[in-house]
């Protein structure tokens, strides 16, 4: 598998605004932001969808979620709320082949999504 562009931006072969990083995931400002607060969490291991997504992927699922928590206290957006969203295949909006978590903040948000 080659690597996607999120590996490159964890390698930092690109550059970007990285404002979390452990061991198992990694966050940073989305270059088109659609909100005021708008980042990824990626996982460092490339899945390309969720489609793909085996049993012992669970707890990293789970990494996912808490630290968009963690990052949403931090950036002071959990109480007025915030929008997680996990794209899977082209037809719903993916176009990078490597999971990962849009959180969305700083603004109202409709429902349902558009």
């Amino acid at each position: 598998m080659t690597d996607s562009v999120f590996t490159k931006i964890q390698k930092r072969e690109i550059p970007s605004n990285i404002i979390y990083e452990d061991e198992m995931v990694f966050a940073f400002e989305d270059i088109n932001p659609v909100s005021p607060v708008h980042f990824l969490i990626v996982p460092k291991k490339q899945i390309p969808t969720m489609n793909d997504l085996q049993e012992q992927d669970k707890i990293l699922l789970g990494h996912i979620l808490l630290t968009a928590s963690k990052i949403a206290k931090e950036k002071g957006i959990s109480d007025d709320g915030y929008r997680l969203v996990i794209n899977c295949n082209k037809g719903a909006g993916q176009t990078v082949f490597h999971i990962h978590c849009h959180l969305l903040g700083g603004r109202t948000f409709n429902w349902p999504p558009g």
